[in-house]
């Protein structure tokens, strides 16, 4: 859970600042030397992480890759960095160089947002032509972030990366033929959907038709699962939602009348913070608690760890998000829904209140 949210954190940061960070030196300080050493890395210790790691080209003498991270005095892991308006696709061939002359098993080309993965899975010590990996910082995927878990400092296991290296290959280039097939559909994928379907004799004519049919079927296809997947969300939090209501109707029958209403918008609300804060904390830990003012949100049921409050007990809508032991920051709604703008400032409220 903490390797998640430094992840996200950084994530965030490189929003933030990018357009501020102009260089490549400044790259390295903003973001990259962040990354290493949210991998459990100590960037100040020259025997973990060698800047201007020095790698011998043949009669170039003197060459450096920007970062090496030692394991047992060796090079383990090679970064060559770029600043983050660099396009990474000409600069692959300097550390396929550098990877060559050295002993190290990974390799990783960045500009501080994207990180490409390389390993020599096709032959050894030298650098497979595509990375095995690639990750970008300002759309971190919770894949993404189980990935990268496996190079920290902490777990790192070179025969369990390569096992994953390997099956990401296969799995990169799969998705990467359903993509290409979606968007223009080869004669080969034609020929086999008409031999299949159909007994008309497969002239180019026929292969065409059905290239039209494919299209239309991944893009179906794809929009049935998105649907599905949404709908499944969209179930799950209602269900909730009405457990929730069940409870609190319960809870209203078993004491005296204290003059709280708590209304569906309330619910409502409630259900879709929960929503927001399940990608750092489990959702048990979120806890509702109404009052005549507003409706709390609390991290485990504590008072004094309130999240944020709603108050929706008037024609204007407002969500109070907290900052600080008796400090919040308030936000006009015009919609409950309009709760998932300020996702940044709940997720950065339960950070500050030590998770």
């Amino acid at each position: 859970m903490e390797f998640k949210i430094a992840m996200n954190t950084l994530s965030e940061r490189i929003e933030k600042l990018k357009e501020n960070v102009l260089t490549e030196e400044a790259t390295k300080t903003s973001f990259i030397l962040p990354m290493i050493s949210a991998l459990g890395y100590d960037i100040f210790d020259p025997m973990v992480v060698v800047p201007e790691f020095t790698a011998d080209i043949g009669r170039k003498k003197g060459e450096k890759v920007d970062y090496a991270i030692m394991k047992d005095n060796n090079p383990l892991i090679l970064i060559e960095a770029k600043p983050h308006t660099e396009l990474l696709d000409r600069h692959k061939t300097q550390l396929e160089r550098y990877f060559t002359v050295t002993d190290s098993k990974f390799g990783i080309l960045t500009n501080g947002i994207e990180y490409r993965f390389y390993s020599d899975l096709e032959r050894p010590n030298v650098m497979d032509e595509s990375p095995f990996l690639v990750i970008n910082m300002l759309d971190l995927k919770e894949r993404d972030i189980q990935q990268l878990q496996k190079f920290s400092n902490d777990v790192i296991d070179v025969n369990n990366i390569l096992n994953m290296a390997d099956t990401k290959k296969y799995v990169n280039g799969i998705k990467d033929i359903f993509k290409a097939e979606a968007v223009n559909p080869s004669d080969e994928m034609a020929r086999f959907f008409a031999s299949t379907l159909t007994s008309k004799s497969l002239r180019q004519n026929v292969l065409d038709e059905f290239k039209v049919y494919i299209k239309q079927a991944f893009s179906e296809v794809i929009s049935d699962m998105v649907n599905a997947r949404i709908n499944s969300i969209k179930s799950k939090l209602s269900e909730e939602a009405n457990i929730e209501n069940q409870n609190i109707t319960t809870d209203e029958e078993n004491i005296d009348d204290d003059g709280i209403i708590t209304t569906q918008d309330e619910l409502e609300g409630f259900f879709i913070v929960k929503s927001i804060l399940a990608e750092i904390i489990p959702v048990s830990r979120v806890v509702a608690r109404d009052t005549k003012s507003y409706f709390g949100v609390l991290l485990d049921d504590n008072n004094r760890k309130w999240i944020c409050r709603l108050r929706f007990n008037s024609s204007n809508k407002w969500i109070g998000i907290h900052i600080g032991d008796k400090e919040e920051e308030k936000f006009s709604l015009d919609a409950v829904e309009d709760i998932y703008k300020y996702k940044k400032q709940l997720l950065d409220a339960v950070n500050t209140l030590g998770q």
